[in-house]
């Protein structure tokens, strides 16, 4: 995907976003919070043949699902998002990971990896939001963790693997 953004003074921000497949999408980011997405004509690609426009909400609403932050697809294991340096991760527990069987509080993640978990879900889709360090993770489970780069990593490769 190639992504270019550039400033329309006195409106907000622009991108221009060619896909894999070679399907031109623009969105403008209005100052007001508004933005609108517009979808090109594959032949003319000056022709918009689609535009919705978004308040603020409804536009993080769909961010949310876009990131899979609501819904995971079941086909994707990994998925990471990255807000500068901070970087969301979803990641599945696998069966021989060290992780398996300790509470959170026992590992003194936070402390000893800088990483936050977020979130766990469950084999079962039980969602524990803001787990507490009593909490016990187990093989299925798919961790919603956050922190910067190296420290997932780290996090990831002495505990995960």
């Amino acid at each position: 995907m190639n992504i270019r953004e550039c400033e329309l003074p006195g409106i907000g921000n622009k991108f221009e976003i060619i896909t894999g497949e070679e399907k031109k999408m623009v969105i403008v980011l209005h100052d007001d919070g508004r933005r609108e997405i517009y979808h090109f004509d594959s032949e003319n690609a000056e022709e918009g043949i689609f535009n919705v426009t978004l308040t603020d909400e409804e536009a993080r609403q769909l961010s949310a699902i876009l990131g899979g932050i609501i819904y995971k697809p079941k086909s994707v294991e990994r998925i990471e998002m990255a807000f500068d340096e901070l970087v969301f991760e979803w990641y599945k527990v696998e069966q021989n990971a060290k992780i398996i069987h300790q509470a959170i509080g026992e590992l003194n993640i936070r402390q000893n990896f800088k990483v936050t978990i977020l979130a766990i879900i469950r084999r079962n889709h039980e969602k524990i939001l803001n787990p507490g360090s009593e909490i016990i993770i187990h093989e299925g489970d798919t961790l919603v963790i956050s922190g910067e780069r190296p420290d997932i990593q780290t996090f990831i490769n002495k505990l995960l693997i």
